[in-house]
């Protein structure tokens, strides 16, 4: 069972949270071990400091160890400076706000800091999976978890395209993963689609592979589950418990609150994207976000003068493949196969809905556009279409009454009813 605070109608009070984490930790048998605390990187909205006092002020001098770790999957490691922004400590001095506690990056990119706790035989994951892949895969996470007692996961659960809504356990698949974890799980994201799985409540058959590895994890699993204002630190409610019982308590609550309809769909959609993504990887949720609720043969254009780069990890390899809907890959499988499927997955998601034949090529369903600042040139050669950011008059086509304009986008999802 989980606890749960708030509702979809309220915005909770700091004190009011503050006590919740507070009596949930002391509630709970925590002393003596060594715990581990997942949170998510800068590309969530999160209250994540005033929380982590929260914990820091129940734990401290009560477990033999802390360690704060930030659940990058395959994100870029964050500097110093950037881990103190996110943590609210001054840059070096950790030891000033979390006395006590180690501060680090799951570092992905490191095989020694990955070590396996066992395999997903095919077979399981042929049942998992509906039939749709049925290789073994080795299950690999970070040895900070496994080497501690308790795994707590302190982050938000918003509407997500590979998963249905993120949280819970995926701070641990992808969040200190290894790749095959990583590659199977959004390859079989993609195979579902993204517009398929987006915003489904309950468990996917993502959900349940990621929930599968998780129960190989030799930690206790303890989970505060967030559901927050898009866009603020603020929270509509906060659950408690463990990573499954916290994430559904919290998803139930984000399906009411970061889900937006709309009675018809639109031509075009114009998303604003968040200054939280700083890659076409991350930004992408842009698109993501709004697939749905596009007529056929319409437009999504991604604004983001500030995205510089596709992705600084995956860049060289999504270079390579481009950006192409689903069955451009599995019509082509014996071509892509050997590509890191955690690429083609990304790829498929942003592309969108569409079909491949040999003969008449690919025709996708949307045109999915970059007004970025990637130059023309390399946006066309990932077979997107390109808008100068600087032509651009974001009022003009607020007016334009077959256009949607997201503000902040890549965290609410848009649905027709």
């Amino acid at each position: 069972m989980s606890r749960v605070l708030g509702s979809p109608r309220e915005i909770l009070a700091a004190a009011d949270v503050e006590r919740f984490v507070r009596s949930s930790l002391d509630g709970d048998d925590y002393t003596g071990k060594k715990v581990c605390v997942l949170v998510p990187d800068a590309t969530r909205s999160c209250p994540l400091p005033a929380l982590l006092d929260s914990v820091h002020a129940a734990l401290h001098g009560r477990v033999a160890e802390l360690t704060f770790m930030v659940a990058l999957g395959t994100h870029p490691a964050m500097s110093e400076e950037r881990l103190a922004a996110l943590l609210g400590y001054p840059p070096g001095h950790s030891e000033r706000r979390y006395p006590g506690v180690t501060v680090r990056n799951h570092e992905w990119w490191d095989p020694a800091m990955l070590t396996s706790v066992g395999v997903i035989p095919g077979e399981e994951l042929a049942e998992l999976s509906g039939g749709r892949l049925s290789e073994p895969v080795e299950v690999r996470l970070n040895r900070a978890v496994v080497d501690s007692d308790v795994t707590l996961v302190v982050g938000p659960v918003f509407p997500h395209e590979v998963v249905g809504f993120s949280g819970g356990n995926k701070y641990l698949f992808p969040g200190v993963a290894g790749q095959e974890v990583i590659d199977v799980s959004h390859w079989l994201g993609a195979l579902i689609t993204s517009a398929e799985i987006i915003g489904t409540r309950g468990i996917t058959p993502v959900r349940a592979l990621i929930n599968r590895a998780a129960a190989k994890v030799p930690s206790e699993l303890r989970c505060f589950s967030l559901v927050v204002e898009s866009g603020t630190t603020n929270l509509h409610a906060i659950a408690y418990g463990g990573t499954e019982e916290a994430w559904a308590a919290a998803a139930d609550i984000t399906a009411q609150v970061d889900v937006e309809y709309l009675d018809a769909p639109v031509k075009r959609v114009l998303s604003l994207v968040s200054r939280r993504y700083d890659e076409i990887w991350t930004a992408a949720k842009g698109m993501y976000k709004v697939e749905r609720v596009v007529a056929d043969g319409g437009q999504v254009v991604l604004y983001a003068p500030h995205v510089t780069e596709v992705s600084r990890t995956h860049g060289e390899a999504i270079h390579a493949v481009g950006y192409h809907c689903r069955d451009y890959f599995v019509k082509q499988w014996d071509r892509y196969k050997d590509m890191p499927w955690g690429v083609l997955a990304h790829s498929t998601h942003l592309r969108g809905a569409g079909a491949y034949d040999a003969t008449e090529g690919e025709r996708c369903r949307i045109e999915v556009t970059l007004a970025t600042g990637i130059d023309a040139e390399t946006t066309r050669g990932l077979a997107l279409s390109y808008l100068d950011p600087a032509s651009i008059d974001i009022d003009e086509w607020e007016r334009d009454p077959e256009t949607l304009v997201v503000h902040d986008a890549g965290e609410i999802l848009y649905r027709l009813r």
